[in-house]
């Protein structure tokens, strides 16, 4: 998954300072309805790092069943954080 083609896909834009609210729901709404139809592990994965970027990733225990699958995330989530602080 390229980040920009996963932004046009969902937003119609990698200019995402320049989305209206509306819009940026919108688009979050249509990562929701693919995350929830995507079977592919590492498609969804990929999908929900994107979301939570965009602070719209439904909770570990929602997401994934697998608990790698949550630990992954965890260690996604801790990587962002200390990315953040530098």
């Amino acid at each position: 998954m390229n980040f920009d083609d996963q932004l046009h896909r969902y937003f119609g834009t990698t200019e995402l300072m320049s989305l209206r609210p509306e819009a940026l729901a919108a688009g979050a709404e249509r990562m929701r309805v693919d995350f929830g139809l995507e079977t592919n592990r590492e498609r969804r994965f990929a999908l929900w790092a994107l979301m939570h970027m965009l602070g719209v990733a439904p909770d570990l225990d929602v997401a994934f069943k697998e608990e790698a699958d949550r630990e992954s995330a965890r260690d996604f989530m801790d990587m962002v954080a200390r990315a953040a602080d530098d």
